[in-house]
């Protein structure tokens, strides 16, 4: 007997990567969905935001194509270190470390530098400004995510994983078939040999 579908290391793989690959999808869907929906905030997930990294100002501690995650927090509580995500003066999200936390006229400002920099930012960050402290960051996967931003390639990606699944599911049980009907073949000629060895001798039957 051959292996059955499940038994196959080829297919288990198809299956793992479609299961990594189809829920990334989804997310990435659902924020593209959020970002649509209201484009004055930052689609979040439980809390939770994710962006990819399109500078090397934080290096070598976040890189170029990570995606980094950042979560929900009440400013007043950060404190000089952290590496938090804000809106910068053209309104564009930056991540930058707190290197210092300065007061004026009442309010109360972070400021701000990449590691990576010579100096630090030019504009002082409020409370408003910020979009949540970094956690930690997935090396790379910012880029694939970033190509996978696009609807058509989504459909694209969608359908290479159904195609190639249904074709490695089809070619396992196509050679589990193939075999049992050879076996049935073999079976069937060795039927009509053994009537045809009883035709030629009748005597040998009774």
């Amino acid at each position: 007997m051959g292996k059955k579908w499940y038994q196959k290391p080829s297919n288990w793989l198809t299956i793992l990567v479609s299961i990594i690959l189809i829920p990334v999808l989804l997310l990435n869907c659902f924020i593209l969905f959020q970002a649509n929906s209201n484009k004055d905030e930052i689609p979040s997930v439980f809390g939770y935001k994710p962006f990819i990294v399109l500078s090397g100002s934080m290096e070598n501690e976040i890189r170029i194509g990570d995606l980094i995650i950042v979560e929900n927090t009440n400013p007043r509580k950060l404190v000089k270190g952290d590496v938090i995500a804000f809106r910068d003066a053209e309104n564009t999200v930056t991540t930058h470390r707190i290197i210092d936390i300065v007061k004026s006229d009442g309010v109360t400002y972070f400021v701000t530098k990449g590691d990576n920099n010579n100096s630090q930012d030019q504009n002082l960050v409020e409370y408003q400004d910020v979009e949540g402290i970094y956690r930690f960051r997935i090396p790379a996967v910012g880029t694939i995510l970033n190509s996978l931003a696009s609807p058509m390639m989504i459909i694209i990606v969608v359908l290479s994983i159904t195609v190639i699944f249904v074709l490695a599911f089809y070619a396992s049980t196509k050679r589990q078939r193939d075999k049992e009907h050879q076996e049935f073949l073999e079976y069937k000629r060795q039927k009509e040999l053994e009537e045809k060895i009883k035709a030629s001798h009748p005597e040998e039957s009774k």
